[in-house]
């Protein structure tokens, strides 16, 4: 939970690095918190088949939607690639395996041009 609490209080930093711990675990927090949200959408009935979204659900995923675009550029910057890399994403299929892959991939070791080594402060 403190990964998830850490991410919502640097919601809009884009700059630094974000370790794979901080990243999953946001997105795992955020999947179950979807998850509860989207049933407690369907018993009220507020729930949307067509857009697969609630009330709730939609508004949780409106105010999540900056942290999580800050944690994925920061992880973006722990393997030391830009931000820019996002865009990949707009490329069917592909550009989502290649974000994941990344996603996955262990940080850079030592200081790069985004910051210190997010693993030799937290060690």
């Amino acid at each position: 939970m403190n990964w998830y609490l850490k991410v919502l209080k640097n919601y809009a930093v884009f700059s630094g690095r974000a370790r794979r711990q901080e990243y999953w675990f946001f997105i795992l927090f955020n999947f179950i918190i979807t998850i509860a949200l989207a049933f407690v959408d369907g018993f009220a009935g507020t729930f949307d088949p067509q857009t697969g979204l609630g009330v709730l659900s939609g508004l949780y995923s409106l105010a999540v939607f900056i942290p999580t675009f800050a944690v994925t550029v920061r992880r973006l910057h722990d393997t030391s690639r830009t931000g820019w890399w996002l865009l990949i994403g707009f490329i069917p299929l592909i550009g989502a395996i290649v974000l994941l892959v990344f996603m996955f991939l262990d940080s850079t070791s030592g200081p790069n041009e985004y910051g210190m080594d997010p693993k030799e402060s937290q060690d």
